[in-house]
């Protein structure tokens, strides 16, 4: 059980070697092996070749998995490294050079300096390059370009690093800001369905005690031998009264402390009221009536008003002082509501996006209640529109 939980470690760290780590070690062991099998000027000769070529090799092996132990990799490296320097006395080629530049890179770009693990590259590579001065004499300068060559390397590591946890921050501030983004609309849409629900309750309980009245009247003008009338209607009122009685404590609830009663709830019956208050506080409206006004059901109505309140509210609050045109359309089978403003008259000033803000959210849950369709958002040149359709039931 032991061995095939290791054997399952081992694979998913293998499944992060990508494409590029597997081109990187084939670069690292074609150039190693083709160093040593056609040699040069300052190659050492080797007392074995092979058992050179299959050092670059696995030195290519610790390459592509250099990144899944950067630390260990480059230890190991280090060490064999040191020990052919010191004890074998072989000189270094190019390729263990830049392969020890590389790890250093990888390392640095891996995990902070300031950490034992970080400060061991460094180290190391100091070491690697003592190693290669000891086993191997040669001129100042060219130690010189090659601890100028290992300061270009692990500086670049430490870039690229700072780099990606840059980019990492940055993600978590978006993933934080998304979701906080996203709970202030949960919360503004649970706030306008408690709204709607204390609205829509307000209605039930209005009409609940108008069937209430009406009954108890004509329970009053039955003869007094219809007994069996006057004992259903007799019913329906201890029912219906029953009814307002629980709709008034669950309005309560919804309502919290410090509200008593049933409100009276606006429709667009009142809506000159509105377009004054709009007027006062610096919209210039106009409203447009297509088609013959009819009774609205009192949800729908109270909805559209509230519509056309709250596209004013964002009208005055993005745009500022502008126009605005109100068109309500009563068509045979819905009831339709085009709000569309100017504009800011002051052109620095952004207009509201598309999806944004808890009143166009509002809007989406009462027409949604409906059944209905809404679109909301800028216009081609200048402005903002919002259009709402809300179906009317067939009398």
């Amino acid at each position: 059980m032991g061995n095939y939980a290791r054997l399952m470690r081992w694979r998913q760290a293998l499944s992060r070697v990508g494409a590029v780590d597997y081109l990187v070690a084939g670069a690292v062991g074609l150039f190693a092996v083709t160093e040593e099998l056609i040699g040069g000027t300052d190659l050492p000769e080797r007392p074995s070749l092979a058992l050179w070529v299959a050092a670059g090799i696995v030195t290519a092996l610790l390459v592509l998995v250099r990144r899944l132990a950067p630390f260990g990799v480059m230890a190991a490296y280090t060490g064999v490294s040191l020990a052919v320097f010191l004890l074998a006395g072989q000189e270094a080629g190019a390729w263990q050079w830049y392969t020890q530049l590389f790890l250093l890179f990888t390392l640095l770009s891996e995990v902070p300096l300031a950490s034992p693990k970080g400060l061991f590259g460094p180290v190391a590579t100091a070491l690697f390059l003592a190693g290669m001065a000891i086993s191997y004499h040669n001129e100042f300068a060219e130690y010189a370009i090659a601890v100028s060559m290992a300061a270009i390397a692990g500086g670049a590591g430490l870039g690229v690093r700072r780099h990606r946890m840059r980019a990492l921050s940055a993600d978590r501030r978006s993933e934080t800001l998304a979701a906080q983004s996203e709970l202030l609309v949960k919360e503004a849409v649970a706030e306008e369905q408690a709204r709607l629900a204390r609205e829509l309750h307000d209605i039930v309980a209005h009409s609940v005690s108008l069937m209430v009245m009406q009954a108890g009247g004509v329970r009053r003008m039955l003869r007094d031998d219809q007994t069996r009338e006057r004992a259903g209607l007799a019913l329906i009122e201890e029912t219906g009264r029953g009814a307002v009685e629980e709709l008034r404590r669950m309005l309560h609830l919804l309502r919290g402390p410090g509200t008593d009663g049933l409100t009276p709830l606006p429709g667009l019956a009142r809506l000159d009221d509105l377009v004054e208050q709009a007027r006062s506080a610096g919209l210039d409206v106009k409203v447009d009536v297509e088609g013959e006004p009819v009774p609205l059901p009192a949800g729908l109505d109270l909805s559209a008003y509230r519509i056309v309140q709250e596209s004013l509210t964002n009208a005055l609050k993005h745009a500022g002082p502008t126009a605005v045109t109100v068109t309500i359309g009563y068509r045979p089978y819905e009831l339709s509501l085009d709000i569309t403003d100017a504009g800011p008259r002051d052109r620095t000033r952004a207009a509201p996006a598309a999806a944004g803000g808890h009143g166009l959210i509002g809007m989406r849950e009462r027409v949604a209640l409906f059944r209905g369709d809404l679109t909301a958002g800028p216009l081609p040149e200048r402005g903002f529109a919002v259009r709402a359709a809300l179906p009317l039931s067939t009398r």
